[in-house]
């Protein structure tokens, strides 16, 4: 089976992005075992580029699961999100300095989508190796939640049950300053064991 695992560029000044260093991780240590292909990918940070980009990615490989992963700078712990909305808010440009504010994904889509991964599941594998983690109700309205809607709509217009997801993943502990309020906190090494 081929898992498909992005992540992001860097973003809002932030010279690291947890989500892309994962994914570098898992590309380096990636080798067929067990049947399983991992393939990675770091998207742009960019509404419009990141959803076509996802969408190209989910055509080319016809993975069996899709994961995106994502930075969530104001959160302690891993967050498993449940839902994508159809909606497009942006507190801050993206990296190509588009900025929506109330724009639908797609004006003939669902208003969301829920996430297909065993979400209950995968919380309880992280809690059961001490990872901070929690169950989020959805992935906000940035270009995180961009992908995991436009990955859930590119799935369902190919009429499959591809279990696809989105997880947001907190600041590296070595990030961590007053200037990020304290929060995040995770080493590289428990973030990619927890993905």
């Amino acid at each position: 089976m081929k898992i498909l695992v992005t992540g992001f560029e860097p973003f809002a000044g932030l010279d690291v992005n947890p989500s892309q260093k994962i994914v570098e991780a898992l590309a380096r240590g990636s080798s067929a075992r067990s049947g399983i292909e991992v393939v990675t990918e770091i998207l742009p940070c960019a509404f419009g580029a990141a959803g076509a980009q996802i969408t190209a990615l989910i055509r080319q490989h016809r993975p069996g699961a899709v994961m995106s992963l994502g930075l969530a700078a104001s959160t302690p712990h891993i967050r498993l999100e449940r839902v994508a909305l159809n909606l497009e808010d942006a507190r801050i440009p993206d990296n190509r300095g588009d900025r929506p504010l109330g724009r639908l994904i797609d004006p003939d889509g669902p208003l969301a989508y829920w996430s297909t991964l065993p979400l209950e599941e995968m919380l309880g594998a992280l809690k059961g190796r001490d990872i901070p983690s929690a169950i989020s109700n959805h992935a906000g309205a940035y270009v995180c939640n961009h992908v995991f809607y436009t990955a859930r709509l590119e799935i369902e217009r190919q009429g499959s049950d591809t279990p696809c997801g989105f997880i947001h993943v907190p600041l590296l502990a070595e990030q961590v300053s007053p200037a990020t309020d304290g929060q995040g906190g995770l080493t590289l090494g428990v973030l990619v064991e927890a993905i």
